[in-house]
C-alpha cells in the first residue's frame, strides 16, 4: 500500500491548475495558493533584496509579520507574498528596496 498524499488525506480539491509570471517566466498555481506557495513550488526561494546592502529575501515568517516576502503583483509593491492569494493572470515581480522608483 503506498503512502497517501497530503491533498489525499484531506479529500481536498484544489481545482484546475491556472498560469501566472514572475518577472514574465511562467508559474503554475492553483485556487487558493498564496505567492509564496506558488513560489516555492516553483523552486523560487528569494524574491526580493533589501534595501541596504541587497540582501536576498523571501518567505521568513510565513504569517504576514515579518514583511521579508515582499512582492510587486499586478503593480501593486509591498504586498506580502505570504498572504496575498493568486488569480488566473496576475503578473507578479521581484522587488528591490521599497518597490518605488526611489
Amino acid at each position: 500500500m503506498s503512502p497517501e498524499s497530503p491533498q489525499d488525506l484531506v479529500d481536498a480539491d484544489p481545482g484546475p491548475v491556472f498560469t501566472v509570471t514572475l518577472d514574465g517566466r511562467r508559474i503554475e498555481a492553483v485556487s487558493g495558493q498564496t505567492v509564496a506557495a506558488a513560489l516555492w513550488s516553483a523552486g523560487v526561494t528569494s524574491w526580493r533584496t533589501t534595501r541596504v546592502g541587497g540582501a536576498p529575501r523571501g518567505v521568513f515568517c510565513g504569517i504576514g509579520v515579518c514583511y521579508d516576502c515582499l512582492v510587486t503583483v499586478n503593480d501593486r509593491p509591498n504586498q506580502r507574498a505570504c498572504l496575498v492569494q493568486l488569480h488566473p493572470g496576475d503578473a507578479v515581480r521581484t522587488q528591490e528596496g521599497t518597490g518605488h522608483d526611489d
